[in-house]
């Protein structure tokens, strides 16, 4: 069972905006330190991570916005074409593939296949408004894991760098409090010495 009495760490933070006789103004400057470091990491945190994921967000759905899918049609065998050497797509091959634009215009392009894929065979690729063929853009459920994890990211950076500056002053106002206190040491101390003295 702890030993600790109920609402004594609150307490202990509180005693800084009460007034009493060994609060000084040091104290009410960590006070205020404290509760806008708390402030700051918390919402701050949060309005950045959301504007960080909403901008993410609407990278991803520009980039859906501009390309489009196309049905296309292999010229060659997918054994014809060079292996794909790095990537995700290791074991593909580059065959050229030809489709049919919307304004009936004809255009190929190189595309990654399986090893399999035959002469003839129709696959979907992905092409920009040139009818370039592009990558293919990440699904709207990618986009929002993407968003997600950023706007998790970038909260949990400025929270943090929040908290680093909040500690770096509170630790410079205890160096000021530890200079104030020898200062008042050194004024106060030889009167306690002599009044020691004259007692012994």
């Amino acid at each position: 069972m702890s030993d600790k009495i109920p609402g004594t760490a609150s307490r202990s933070w509180l005693w800084r905006w009460r007034r009493n006789q060994l609060r000084r103004h040091g104290d009410v400057v960590e006070a205020w330190i404290v509760l806008a470091v708390w402030a700051l990491a918390l919402v701050g945190g949060a309005l950045v991570g959301w504007a960080a994921a909403g901008a993410v967000d609407q990278t991803f759905a520009g980039r859906r916005a501009g390309v489009h899918a196309v049905s296309a049609e292999l010229t060659e065998n997918a054994t014809e074409g060079p292996l794909v050497g790095s990537g995700y797509d290791v074991g593909k091959s580059w065959v050229t593939v030809r489709w049919t634009a919307a304004d009936g215009s004809m255009h190929t392009g190189r595309a990654k296949v399986l090893p399999t894929a035959t002469a003839g065979s129709g696959l979907q690729v992905w092409a920009d408004r040139s009818e370039r063929l592009v990558p293919a853009p990440p699904s709207t459920a990618e986009s929002t894991f993407s968003a997600v994890m950023a706007g998790v990211l970038v909260a949990q950076l400025t929270a943090t760098a929040v908290w680093g500056a909040g500690w770096l002053l509170r630790h410079r106002l205890f160096q000021q409090r530890l200079a104030d206190w020898e200062a008042e040491w050194q004024r106060v101390g030889p009167q306690w010495r002599n009044l020691s003295g004259g007692k012994g």
